[in-house]
């Protein structure tokens, strides 16, 4: 059954890291899918918000990914220097979900595509 691991999924982000210099805070965690599968998935934290993003794939098997903002605890307030250092934190998980998305194309785990 295709599916991304937790183990593909670190050496994607690990690949991102090196080719972007940005997302070092990303991070894959295990989450087990509906069979007990380890589908991975990918944990960005932010440093100007009290929310995380989660991404994982939209449906197993398929190359578009669903971003997931955690709900919040607490109010985020900004001035305008954290404000503009969050955009470039959803800029660089929007890269990564973009990224994600195209090397789930035509990945096949058990072929390591």
């Amino acid at each position: 059954m295709p599916f991304r691991s937790k183990e593909t999924l670190e050496k994607w982000v690990s690949d991102f890291h090196a080719a972007r210099g940005a997302g070092d805070l990303i991070k894959v965690i295990v989450q087990d899918g509906s069979d007990g599968s380890d589908t991975g998935l990918v944990v960005v934290p932010l440093e100007n918000a009290t929310a995380t993003i989660f991404m994982e794939p939209a449906a197993l098997g398929e190359a578009q990914w669903r971003v997931t903002f955690e709900p919040q605890p607490d109010t985020t307030v900004l001035n305008s220097h954290q404000l503009h250092g969050m955009a470039v934190e959803l800029a660089v998980a929007a890269e990564l979900c973009s990224y994600l998305e195209g090397r789930s194309v035509g990945h096949d785990e058990a072929g390591q595509a």
